[in-house]
């Protein structure tokens, strides 16, 4: 196995909260107890959704959780030119296709009777004439199948159930779904760990790591905190920002979300050594890493 490279890569829309911190607490464990390194990613690729210094409370706000990058901190941003070189590799592939259609027009087609609930297809041969508005992958036929630390085996029909999916957005923006698995590849992530939410994504990524000869990395996804109302914590749910007066209370509410037992520390630095060690005897990880 190469050296282990981790890394959690939030986007600045806003403070981080419990739901953060799970994912984040989650990366930075794995990789100390394989003792490998951390890495940040800025995920700021969507500028209309940022808010103004919210990168530099996440970075001061995990460093005040006693989480710092082990290297410099990337910033999606300023790497526009890796994501133009995948993306004409995917073209001089015939890989990718450009989309006229916009969102209501899918609508559209969906409602005429489509059978499936994704993307019908409808500029796989061509535009009419219509002028380009966004990218699209041509996914393969039939199931891919990949193996989850945390849930075990899993399968999805990428075409029934997602579609030719986004590459290019309609405002000339990178998607997600590129923009994640080449970062990942520049910065030779080995372990992606993350929320749930995201479990669907991996087979996108998947199908892209291998279409841009990629290796993929091994995934695990941990739990989701959710509200009162059974939805994802986030900005828009009435998530609260996290309260780094008592840093310690609430690693230790994050470390229930990820099952492992009571810590029971009086400061940061205990808190993540004993967690470490936890996390590490959890997911059998061989000799726990000690935090630097």
């Amino acid at each position: 196995m190469p050296e282990y490279r981790g890394r959690f890569a939030p986007s600045p829309t806003g403070p981080l909260h419990q739901g953060s911190l799970v994912a984040a607490l989650a990366s930075w464990l794995d990789a100390r107890a394989h003792g490998g390194h951390w890495l940040i990613r800025i995920e700021d690729l969507d500028p209309p959704r940022e808010i103004p210094r919210a990168a530099s409370d996440i970075l001061a706000t995990l460093q005040s959780f006693g989480m710092v990058s082990d290297e410099p901190v990337e910033w999606q941003s300023r790497r526009g030119e890796l994501y133009s070189t995948a993306f004409s590799q995917l073209q001089a592939q015939g890989a990718v296709y450009g989309c006229a259609c916009t969102r209501g027009q899918i609508e559209q087609a969906l409602a005429a009777g489509s059978t499936s609930p994704v993307y019908p297809g409808t500029c796989r041969t061509g535009t009419g004439g219509r002028p380009v508005r966004a990218w699209r992958l041509r996914v393969p036929l039939g199931i891919l199948e990949f193996d989850d630390r945390a849930l075990g085996p899993s399968t999805q029909d990428i075409e029934r159930e997602v579609g030719d999916f986004i590459v290019r957005r309609a405002d000339g923006l990178w998607a997600y779904q590129l923009a994640v698995v080449v970062d990942d590849a520049a910065q030779r992530i080995t372990d992606v760990v993350r929320g749930a939410d995201l479990h669907d994504n991996t087979p996108r990524q998947i199908v892209l790591q291998r279409r841009l000869g990629l290796v993929t990395p091994r995934y695990l996804h941990v739990p989701v905190v959710v509200n009162a109302r059974g939805e994802k914590l986030s900005k828009q749910t009435g998530a609260q920002a996290l309260d780094t007066r008592d840093a310690v209370a609430e690693l230790e509410r994050a470390s229930g979300y990820l099952r492992l037992p009571p810590i029971g520390a009086s400061n940061v630095d205990g808190f993540l050594r004993a967690a470490t060690r936890a996390w590490a005897e959890r997911y059998a990880i061989g000799a726990a890493s000690e935090p630097n």
